[in-house]
């Protein structure tokens, strides 16, 4: 079981280095069906392991001026109200169903993340480059300053929300909801809304751990400890990779990949 926790581990931490999201969407179907462990102790876990892997690839982020603090906190507060919901949710729901709505959460991701990786080479170019223009929402000053107006708190407050639902229910940091809410909506840069990312994640994550452990909920110290250790040496890995490949073609290999962990955990929710 140690070294499979560690490999499992790596997988989660090459997802959050490649694309500031993510690890959860494998984190759990890994610890269900690879080593055994219960659905919600799963969730747990990967809370657990998700939210210490960010926090590690957040640091660095921040050395190379990658984080925006400001905006990336007010999704942490807005998250961390919305996780204690999101496991409440959890808890009035059959295991089986709970598995079965993972699976089609992952379904959404992989297409969302393939629709974004189809995008003609001007639109992609233009998303990278955001951070110096006006967003739909939310404006930036000639500086590059986020101008934070009623409209534009209120839409990432809402997004916010949403990421910690979802960090409640499913044991996932929300990376996929974060990351491309910030590039779209609070006009971002594609590497800054990574760092952002993982700032939100950890802290997102440390709420839904509080929340599963004041529902009753075990962490087991030494399975959370080695998912850390190589979601750590992942996390690493994928940041490296993350340099050298070009975006659409990491998103679709991303997205056909969390397609074949989706159709494998509804196969086993059906057939079990």
């Amino acid at each position: 079981m140690t070294p499979l926790s560690l490999i499992f581990g790596a997988v989660v931490g090459l997802s959050l280095g490649l694309t500031g999201g993510g690890g959860a969407i494998f984190a759990v179907p890994l610890l269900v069906y690879g080593l055994g462990v219960d659905p919600r102790e799963a969730i747990a876990i990967s809370l657990a392991a998700v939210g210490a892997t960010s926090f590690v690839g957040f640091l660095h982020r921040w050395k190379l001026e990658e984080v925006e603090f400001r905006t990336g906190l007010l999704f942490a507060v807005a998250g961390m109200l919305g996780a204690p919901v999101g496991t409440w949710i959890a808890a009035q729901l059959p295991q089986a169903v709970l598995l079965l709505l993972f699976a089609g959460l992952m379904v959404i991701v992989a297409f969302r993340l393939w629709q974004q990786a189809s995008q003609s080479a001007v639109e992609h170019q233009n998303c990278s480059t955001a951070d110096t223009q006006d967003g739909p929402t939310c404006q930036r000053d000639a500086q590059g300053v986020l101008m934070l107006n009623s409209r534009c708190a209120v839409l990432l407050l809402f997004v916010g929300v949403l990421t910690g639902v979802l960090s409640g229910v499913f044991g996932v940091g929300g990376g996929f909801v974060i990351v491309p809410a910030l590039v779209l909506f609070s006009g971002m840069s594609i590497h800054r809304a990574v760092g952002t990312s993982l700032l939100v994640i950890s802290l997102v994550s440390m709420s839904g751990i509080a929340a599963q452990i004041w529902a009753g909920r075990t962490i087991p110290l030494e399975m959370t400890g080695l998912f850390i250790l190589g979601g750590i040496t992942g996390l690493f890995l994928g940041q490296q990779i993350g340099r050298r490949m070009r975006g659409p073609v990491l998103q679709k290999v991303f997205a056909i990949a969390i397609l074949a962990v989706a159709a494998f955990v509804i196969i086993q929710s059906l057939t079990s």
